[in-house]
């Protein structure tokens, strides 16, 4: 266990930053998912509505160190194909 005030300190610091850094992952993987089943239904108006959405998100989570910068841009790039090609 933590002896001195600082270390005491860190340890209420990391689990509040635990805490947000665990609501943003289950935010992003939640929005991938529905994402992912929406294209699997082909249905592309949902899709193309909830597209800016979910940028938004990878977007944010990318900026926040939650995923690496190109993790973002492969989600995106996927999925985006992926509606590319049901909206043909």
């Amino acid at each position: 266990m933590a002896n001195t005030v600082t270390s005491i300190k860190r340890v209420r610091i990391t689990e509040r930053r635990t805490a947000i850094n665990r609501a943003r992952t289950s935010r992003l993987k939640g929005a991938i998912k529905v994402m992912r089943k929406v294209l699997a239904e082909k249905n592309v108006a949902e899709a193309t509505k909830q597209l800016p959405t979910l940028f938004s998100i990878v977007d944010r989570s990318a900026k926040t160190g939650i995923i690496k910068k190109n993790t973002a841009a492969r989600y995106k790039s996927r999925l985006a194909r992926r509606l590319k090609a049901i909206a043909a």
